[in-house]
């Protein structure tokens, strides 16, 4: 916990001493106010861990210590960063990439807040029909209870259960599962037992059942409560209890659309027919709102343009009378500034779930920079992540208004582009996890040339040489014909099997979704055995999951502590060194290591287990050693520890050498899926890919795998990418990085613009053919990375 100090006036710097926060070494640093600072170092170094674990983290716990205990318990909290003071710091404001909802009803327009102002234009200068009631604002949202439609309640969808959804095989019985839709587990099973003791045939096929009988069962409105008596088995006596009937299709539909789970709903969607409202159309709101119309539009319609096409159809307005004229400029200031930082391709119905976290963040920036906050440090996490370089001039032109409006902008950055236009860096290293966690230098950017153990200094002072690549020759080709998804113009194309492939474009251009037809075309290919697509997605949701348990080389841990003499003396077999089972866990903590503390009127905290002090096992299976560790201490060693420790075990020493090759050697063994970023979550599943033997006719998908990357991380990333290729693999990629693309067989460059104004192959062919195509917004960045620019 720090300190708050008193200030000078004329002190300009925030001062931190002692940050101790993750790895961090009792770091000491002075970072400048009113400024635009860049924090650096490779993935895992510790820079995210000063500016969000702990600057932003300070700050945070500073604010809420002023906030009400009742009111605190309702925020998301970060943890009390570990360190021993921090003066002069300003109230902060973090922009993350992280999702705060995952509802379809979040759109780009309600982050942004200009939905808002459409639908005030709407209300005070729309075009409303002959004798029609005025409506407000309010009115004209699906979210609301005056502006949703009535048949769908503002979905725009109807999901119903039919007999068909919910039983697919009628030709098994109640007992058997008929009814699929129903929960797993004793909740089904109870739903079964009253069936039978209100006298329906539950081992009867479905089909047989009486017509009035499966309708009934499916969807009555009645609840009876009967009294249910269990069959008896040997293993267990059960004993009588009142159970109440729901309906098949209530109890669905309950599922669907109260549930919070989203694992629960996706699984109830399955069993869903889903149709187009017939009232609104798909447009989620009432005929009266629809009615009502500005510039020939009603607002779903405006709403569904990309930003870029409703700033050209509110433009000649800007001068109209009454309060339609403020609105509009209001909302043109907002959409400018998307449009700057390269999101004009984006509608405000386009919905939050899908967007990037590189664009859900750029949004969000976009609303600072109009809100007129005065004196407040904003905390950035990557902002660049999923920007084409030719977007990068116009973040950081954004970046430098955020400052010049009287604030600090810290920001954890790869993009060399804009580290160079900070006013500081404070770089963080010299390499990941227990071999970082210092600060090498924080200073002006130009004096960091002269710190040679900094892994920044030679990529951000150009001191690398130009990528020299020797094009593989193709085995074969993919053909695509008149693919049109989303805003793909009927592309048809061939592409090169057995070399490496990366689609270039500027953001919206398509290459996602040419990267998902691509690999469609490949999986029905008969030349392609395996499709293999390597995304960002977490290894896991629970912290059960962990880099061990996911690559499969706890097994082989596991294997090696059963077989110890002590282990085979007690009786112990693999499941004991399983902390996800009972037997060799702690009971106490359940094998999670902590537990959770409920406090009264304050948020629940979590606190290590006072059992197992966070081991996750119990005492009798800890004393079980092999090499002199026992199997949680082999849990808490790095990939790196791991290696040498492991090395007599080949299973488990190939999964960590594959590890150590994309750059993973930091990482701890037992490190929780959740705590795992997109990046490293995706190099995981790159080296469970690497231990395969056979990669030969295998296509390797992967959409912008060096997000979140230092680009010393990248070269490890690309050597690895490009020893799949050697090995007979295709790896096709959509990338920004034009290191990346400097060093591959063959480009594809879509474009030339975002949304409507891409989908079109530009260019393709060798690097150095694209980048001569003069109607290539990519070819000027792709010449410079060959060194030809």
């Amino acid at each position: 916990m720090s300190e708050a100090s008193g200030v000078a006036p004329e002190d300009r710097f925030v001062r931190v001493r002692g940050a101790r926060t993750h790895n961090l070494r009792s770091v000491d640093v002075d970072v400048p106010r009113n400024a635009l600072v860049a924090f650096t170092g490779v993935s895992g170094s510790g820079k995210s861990s000063l500016a969000f674990g702990t600057l932003y983290a300070d700050s945070q716990y500073r604010y809420l210590e002023s906030v009400a205990p009742y009111a605190r318990r309702l925020l998301q909290q970060l943890p009390l960063p570990d360190v021993d003071e921090i003066s002069g710091l300003p109230p902060a404001v973090a922009l993350g990439q992280r999702r705060a909802v995952a509802s379809s009803r979040s759109t780009v327009g309600t982050v942004t807040s200009m939905s808002n102002y459409l639908r005030m234009l709407m209300s005070r200068a729309g075009k409303f029909p002959p004798g029609a009631t005025h409506l407000d604002s309010n009115a004209f949202s699906p979210n609301t209870i005056e502006g949703a439609c009535p048949t769908c309640h503002g979905m725009g969808t109807l999901y119903e259960a039919t007999e068909e959804s919910m039983v697919p095989d009628p030709s098994l019985s109640i007992r058997a599962g008929a009814i699929a839709s129903w929960p797993g587990a004793w909740q089904g099973k109870n739903l079964r037992d009253i069936l039978a003791t209100l006298g329906y045939d539950i081992d009867r096929p479905w089909r047989e059942l009486p017509a009035a009988d499966r309708e009934w069962i499916l969807f009555t409105a009645e609840r009876p409560v009967v009294t249910v008596h269990p069959q008896r088995t040997a293993e267990r006596i059960q004993r009588s209890y009142e159970g109440t009937y729901t309906s098949a299709k209530d109890i669905l539909l309950r599922a669907f659309s109260e549930s919070k789970n989203d694992t629960r709903r996706q699984r109830a969607a399955e069993f869903l027919t889903s149709r187009q409202c017939p009232l609104c159309g798909g447009r989620r709101l009432r005929p009266e709102a629809l009615a009502v119309t500005f510039a020939g539009r009603d607002i779903t319609q405006l709403a569904g343009l990309p930003m870029s096409e409703l700033r050209d159809v509110l433009r000649p307005h800007v001068n109209d009378a009454g309060p339609a004229a403020v609105l509009i400029q209001d909302l043109l200031g907002r959409l400018e500034v998307a449009i700057e930082l390269g999101l004009g391709y984006l509608s405000l119905l386009r919905e939050s779930p899908t967007l990037s976290g590189g664009e859900l963040q750029r949004l969000r920036l976009a609303t600072q920079l109009r809100s007129g906050l005065f004196g407040v440090v904003y905390v950035l996490d990557e902002p660049s992540a999923g920007l084409h370089p030719a977007d990068s001039e116009a973040l950081t032109s954004v970046l430098l208004r955020l400052r010049d409006s009287g604030n600090s902008v810290f920001l954890v950055e790869h993009e060399m582009a804009v580290v160079r236009r900070a006013d500081w860096i404070v770089d963080v290293g010299p390499g990941a996890g227990v071999h970082g966690g210092r600060v090498l230098h924080s200073g002006a950017v130009e004096t960091l040339r002269a710190v040679r153990d900094s892994a920044t200094r030679p990529y951000l002072f150009a001191e690398t040489p130009a990528p020299r690549h020797v094009p593989r020759s193709p085995s074969g080709w993919l053909k695509l014909n008149s693919v049109h998804d989303n805003n793909l113009h009927d592309i048809d194309l061939t592409l090169p099997l057995g070399v490496f492939t990366v689609l270039t474009g500027v953001s919206g251009s398509g290459k996602s979704t040419l990267l998902r037809a691509l690999g469609r075309a490949a999986a029905d290919d008969p030349a392609v055995h395996r499709v293999v697509t390597v995304d960002q997605q977490p290894i896991g949701r629970t912290p059960r999951s962990n880099l061990a348990t996911y690559t499969g080389l706890f097994d082989s841990v596991r294997k090696v502590f059963a077989a110890t003499d002590p282990a085979r003396a007690r009786g112990y077999g693999v499941g004991r060194f399983s902390f996800n089972v009972a037997g060799g866990r702690c009971e106490t903590c359940q094998g999670e290591g902590y537990v959770t503390v409920e406090l009264l009127f304050l948020p629940s905290t979590y606190t290590p287990c006072p059992t197992c002090h966070g081991a996750r096992y119990n005492a009798e299976t800890l004393e079980v050693d092999y090499r002199g560790r026992d199997i949680a201490e082999v849990l808490d060693l790095t990939v790196d520890q791991a290696v040498e420790f492991l090395a007599d075990l080949p299973a488990a020493h190939r999964a960590l050498t594959t590890l150590q090759k994309v750059g993973l050697g930091y990482l701890r063994l037992g490190q929780p899926a959740t705590e795992l970023s997109g990046g490293e979550a995706q190099r995981i599943k790159l080296a469970s890919e690497l231990q395969r033997v056979h990669r030969a006719a295998t296509v390797y998908v992967l959409d912008e795998p060096t997000t979140g990357l230092h680009p010393a991380d990248t070269e490890v990333l690309l050597r690895q990418l490009h020893s799949l290729a050697d090995s007979g693999g295709t790896v096709i990629a959509a990338e920004h990085d034009m290191t990346v693309a400097a060093t591959a067989d063959h480009v594809i460059d879509l474009g030339p613009g975002g949304g409507a104004a891409g989908g079109r192959v530009v260019a393709q062919g060798n690097p150095a053919a694209v980048a001569r195509a003069a109607a290539s917004p990519t070819a000027p960045y792709l010449a410079a990375a060959l060194g030809t620019g």
